[in-house]
């Protein structure tokens, strides 16, 4: 289930936007932005501490810890509570269109009397909207593709919050008496970057012992069905988890169908038809005579059909068929495959716990190489300096010296250090200092943090700029999108790939799951060109760290192999990689 520091960091994050909308104070709206990144981050859950306890996480003070406490006392916190009231509803339902900020949105109703999407999108249409400063065509198309991005994402949820729900589900049904088999299926086992609702599916002789324990689990708000094959309920956070109860026997049969994806499932059910089969949720079946064949295992089914076993993120009708029924899926990366995290952030940025605690976590992820990534000068809120980042350099260099000869569970024995920056591409495509600084750093990841709305061809020669800019080694969060909150960049990504690949710059499949930047359908893209690619956490906590799963599994519905993957490799030819030919060009062959 949802932490409660993120249930605290969703509330100090719409209080940021309430008191932006009012016209209140910018550098409290500010405060509680930070205050709500750090309760999100902090590695204990915040509703067991007390005032004193919340004081000791970053960027909490006395008053923002009375207000968390305030609000696991009562249920909500009274100054939200006066700032909401001062809002029409509707208002505060504009501030979460994506390209729409809470000052835009605070103009719109004060001059326009707009008050609701819906009356938003109409005035865009009757170019209402273009007599405001600051408004103009290009601002009402803008704000039209976040309306549609709001829409699409209505009652979806991302894949973390989906997949900590179905873990907890699926747990708790596994211990019922006579459970054999449990397993979420869906949109889920396949990894999509955001669930509608959650499909799990059991395995028992007896369905009612399991639809019952659905229906008495603690975050049960409504009983949607309850019926012998099929019982629905609605959770607290507004998520519906779908059961189904099969036969042992069925098992693999069910799986298969129930996990999809519709198109993948029209495929097997064609070849079946072809062998003169029938393949339903119940198993596969001789047409003539009706007898079973094979039901128990999905891998039995898969086979009988003349294909391997096709792994849930490949399912999507993408060539996955023909792949199987030619020998040529790929062997895809797995988690356990990951050697390192090339993209991370401590306290000295905007990350939450201190180089050491980052650098601990990290070894105890038993990995056998690790960066530290923080942001460069021309952030100008992370108040970097050549002096502050040199001394870090000092610290990593300390404590690779120590991590590198630990007999720890990665790889080689220890876990060695590399200290990197995650610099900032400015609109010209030029990146935080010279050269000579840069040769400085291990890596250097490259990232667009402004001016997303930068003409098409403008924001594509940045990109590519950045990718001959011989100290860039990764280009990360690529296309800069939020999923469901900003849409990525208008730029031209089949020319930023090809630059990639002529370059030797790695493109980054960025884990968080707010983020999954590549996108799968990217990823295949850019796999076409002959791009390498950086899984990175972009922790900003220690907690971060173990977002990496979802990054590997955006990976593996791009059809990523280990060898497509830079932190999968050895240090060695990680490090041959990252040289990116300065070596060559230095000794002048």
């Amino acid at each position: 289930m949802a932490r409660s520091n993120d249930e605290v960091a969703a509330l100090f994050a719409e209080y940021a936007d309430l008191i932006s909308i009012t016209g209140g104070d910018a550098y409290k709206a500010r405060v509680y932005e930070k205050a709500a990144r750090s309760v999100g981050g902090y590695h204990a859950d915040v509703s067991t501490l007390d005032v004193k306890g919340l004081q000791e996480i970053p960027n909490v003070g006395k008053s923002i810890a009375e207000k968390i406490a305030e609000y696991f006392r009562d249920g909500k916190v009274s100054a939200v509570e006066e700032l909401r009231a001062k809002i029409p509803a509707g208002v505060r339902r504009l501030t979460a269109i994506p390209t729409l900020g809470p000052k835009k949105a605070c103009v719109l109703h004060e001059e326009l009397g707009i008050s609701s999407v819906d009356e938003l999108a109409d005035a865009i249409h009757a170019e209402r909207l273009r007599d405001l400063k600051g408004f103009g065509p290009k601002t009402e198309e803008n704000i039209l593709h976040g309306i549609e991005l709001l829409q699409a994402s209505e009652d979806r949820v991302l894949l973390d919050v989906a997949l900590d729900l179905a873990d907890d589900v699926v747990a708790e049904l596994s211990r019922v008496t006579g459970c054999r088999r449990c397993a979420y299926a869906g949109s889920l086992r396949r990894f999509r970057e955001t669930i509608g609702d959650i499909d799990v599916l059991a395995a028992a002789t007896g369905p009612k012992p399991l639809m019952q324990a659905l229906t008495e689990l603690p975050y049960v708000s409504e009983v949607i069905a309850h019926g012998e094959k099929k019982t629905s309920i609605r959770t607290t956070k507004g998520l519906s988890v779908d059961l189904r109860v099969v036969p042992p026997d069925s098992w693999g049969a069910a799986l298969q169908y129930f996990t999809g994806s519709k198109a993948h499932n029209i495929r097997t059910r064609e070849l079946a038809v072809h062998q003169k089969l029938k393949l339903s949720e119940y198993g596969l079946f001789d047409t003539e005579s009706g007898e079973k064949i094979v039901s128990e295992t999905e891998e039995e089914v898969y086979a009988r059909l003349g294909l391997p076993w096709i792994h849930p993120a490949l399912r999507e009708d993408r060539g996955e068929i023909e792949a199987g029924l030619h020998g040529e899926l790929p062997e895809l990366v797995e988690e356990s495959d990951i050697r390192g995290d090339l993209h991370t952030h401590t306290d000295l940025t905007d990350g939450l716990a201190p180089l050491e605690e980052m650098v601990a976590a990290a070894a105890e992820r038993g990995y056998a190489y690790y960066a530290v990534t923080d942001h460069g000068p021309t952030l100008y809120m992370q108040r970097m300096t050549d002096e502050r980042m040199l001394a870090q350099r000092e610290q990593v260099r300390e404590l690779d010296g120590a991590y590198g000869k630990r007999g720890r569970r990665s790889r080689g024995g220890g876990m060695r250090l590399l200290h990197g920056a995650e610099l900032n591409i400015d609109p010209e495509g030029e990146v935080d200092w010279p050269q000579e600084f840069l040769a400085g750093f291990d890596l250097g990841v490259a990232s667009v943090h402004s001016h997303f709305n930068q003409g098409r061809e403008q924001l594509t020669r940045r990109l590519v700029r950045a990718c001959e800019n011989p100290y860039v080694n990764i280009i990360g969060h690529p296309t800069t999108r939020i999923i469901g909150k900003r849409p990525g960049l208008d730029a031209d990504l089949d020319e930023v790939f090809a630059a990639c690949a002529r370059t030797g710059t790695a493109l980054e499949i960025n884990a968080h799951p707010d983020r999954l930047d590549l996108r799968d359908e990217d990823i295949l893209r850019a796999r076409r060109h002959g791009v390498k690619f950086a899984v990175d956490s972009d922790a900003h906590s220690t907690l971060h760290l173990a977002n990496m799963r979802y990054g590997v599994g955006t990976a593996q519905r791009g059809w990523l192999t280990k060898d497509d993957v830079i932190n999968t490799w050895t240090e060695a030819r990680l490090r041959r990689f990252l040289d990116k030919g300065r070596t060559g060009r230095r000794s002048g062959t």
